[in-house]
């Protein structure tokens, strides 16, 4: 009679083990996922095994949109979020493929919170709602959990490049003075992409 009730302990005890063992934690999924920014990032030594992040890895990250803006998930998904808020699949989509390519290029900085920060010590600032004065909080569940998913996907470097390897963007509804210095690469419902012309694809 014992062996049967220490079995059923045992039984008992494995799902609670299991689930420990499967729950992500957000310490391990931000390691992950700076691991990934290092692969994207031209002058920068990956050695640690590249893995790629689950979509119930990327759950834990940031779950209220209001963390601080310190790790790569947080910093894509976010920017994603504000710049194409509203309009997702192929503009939140193409949002990403720019903060990759500036991270891939040797031009732009080697993290993806780097690449969304810029310019915002001293103007002007490269995207534009990290230093527009309003709150960064997201508002939005439903679009910050499609926002994540992308950043999820871009890290993991299993999103199309829909921009042909753009550097810059604008809304349509705008057309700075810079945009006749580039080569436009590709259109979304709402924005237009750029590279220099003398990038190679």
């Amino acid at each position: 009679m014992p062996v049967y009730r220490n079995l059923g302990w045992l039984l008992l005890a494995l799902p609670l083990t299991a689930l420990g063992t499967v729950d992500p934690q957000p310490q391990e999924v931000e390691a992950k996922a700076e691991v990934l920014e290092q692969v994207v990032a031209p002058d920068v030594e990956v050695t640690q095994p590249v893995e790629p992040l689950s979509e119930q890895e990327v759950e834990v990250i940031d779950p209220e949109g209001s963390d601080p803006l310190e790790e790569p998930v947080t910093c894509l998904a976010r920017t994603i979020y504000w710049e194409a808020k509203g309009v997702p699949g192929l503009d939140m989509e193409s949002v990403a493929n720019v903060v990759i390519n500036r991270l891939a290029s040797e031009e732009f900085p080697n993290t993806v919170c780097e690449v969304v920060k810029q310019g915002s010590e001293q103007s002007p600032c490269q995207f534009s709602w990290w230093c527009d004065g309003r709150p960064d909080d997201v508002v939005e569940d439903d679009a910050y959990e499609i926002a994540k998913e992308v950043a999820r996907r871009a890290l993991n470097q299993q999103l199309p490049d829909h921009t042909d390897g753009a550097l810059y963007f604008h809304d349509r509804t705008v057309h700075p003075p810079w945009a006749n210095e580039f080569l436009l690469t590709s259109e979304t419902e709402a924005f237009i992409f750029y590279r220099p012309n003398d990038t190679a694809n």
